[in-house]
């Protein structure tokens, strides 16, 4: 799968690699508005083709696919263009700001033939199923507290009036968007939608939300969401069950996560994932999409519960912008 890359941040550094842990994944192309600095981001990377106009790398025949870690307001039209000129799309969460726009692009891939995915690594991590089978053991669960709270490096950047892309409504961007979504994914692979939400945030003076609070209720359990990008927090995430505890060190890796059981009052701790290194984060979900995009008649299941994960949780976090107050310009 030859591939292009949208965006120049971070996050497509490590997504490239994760893509060299994935036999046949090569990495073509890569664009950025600003030449000098694309030829900078393409020289780290092999010294690829640059493409500083969309529309000629959308219809390039360098590529079959592209992932786009583009600021979250460009997402929809971004994917959008690819799809209508025959390219896989593996796009950064959140993958649209809307269902329904996630519902229309999925249907405009099915159409054409493609795969449409969003690229979130704790759906695509082996920890995964082994979170899901840790939870057989654990008794019946009544509470759950997943928490995402990381000090932004662009805090002091807003204290100083500056405007970032990370904080500006205008780009469908904010804590609940960047950080928030790993509690709601979490929550919603492991219980399913919730029954009834109750969600409140906090506003920072640029109009996004800096931090914030969801409480989503089931008829058998609680799971409580909290996130924020105006501090650091050092507690992790829990799972609360009868016969014993899952401990999650970071809910968006799904590392360090320990087992504590209860055994005639002595608590016993298993460790069920340790460390997982840098590479391997962001390799999953690259596998996964080169599976899909190859070789969907043998994969069309797994493909299928992914676009229904998504689906929902994109439909549960328009429900907790709706009541927390989180509006984009």
């Amino acid at each position: 799968m030859r591939f292009a890359t949208i965006g120049t941040g971070w996050i497509t550094d490590a997504f490239i690699e994760g893509t060299e842990q994935v036999e046949g994944m090569e990495l073509a192309a890569v664009y950025s508005r600003d030449e000098k600095r694309g030829q900078a981001f393409s020289k780290k990377h092999g010294g690829k083709p640059v493409f500083t106009a969309l529309n000629k790398l959308a219809v390039s025949d360098l590529i079959d696919a592209v992932y786009i870690a583009s600021p979250n307001a460009l997402h929809y039209e971004q994917s959008r263009l690819f799809l209508e000129n025959g390219k896989h799309v593996l796009c950064e969460k959140p993958i649209t700001v809307t269902p329904e726009q996630y519902r229309e692009l999925l249907e405009l891939a099915l159409q054409n033939h493609l795969v449409y995915m969003e690229a979130i690594m704790m759906r695509h991590l082996p920890a995964r199923a082994l979170l899901h089978d840790a939870l057989n053991r654990i008794g019946k669960i009544t509470t759950a507290r997943f928490d995402f709270s990381q000090l932004s490096s662009k805090y002091a950047a807003i204290q100083a009036g500056e405007l970032p892309n990370i904080f500006n409504p205008a780009m469908a961007a904010g804590c609940f968007m960047d950080l928030g979504i790993y509690c709601v994914y979490a929550a919603v692979d492991l219980f399913g939608k919730p029954d009834r939400i109750t969600a409140s945030a906090g506003f920072l003076k640029t109009g996004s939300d800096g931090f914030g609070t969801a409480i989503f209720d089931y008829n058998d359990k609680q799971v409580i969401l909290t996130y924020s990008k105006t501090g650091q927090s050092m507690i992790g995430s829990e799972i609360l069950g009868d016969r014993g505890t899952l401990k999650i060190g970071s809910v968006s890796k799904l590392t360090d996560i320990t087992l504590v059981t209860h055994n005639d009052g002595y608590p016993q701790s298993e460790t069920i994932v340790g460390d997982i290194p840098k590479p391997v984060l962001m390799s999953g979900e690259a596998a996964a999409f080169r599976r899909f995009a190859e070789d969907m008649a043998n994969h069309a299941a797994e493909y299928q519960s992914v676009c229904k994960l998504t689906l929902a949780v994109n439909e549960t976090m328009e429900e907790v912008r709706r009541l927390a107050g989180i509006k984009f310009n």
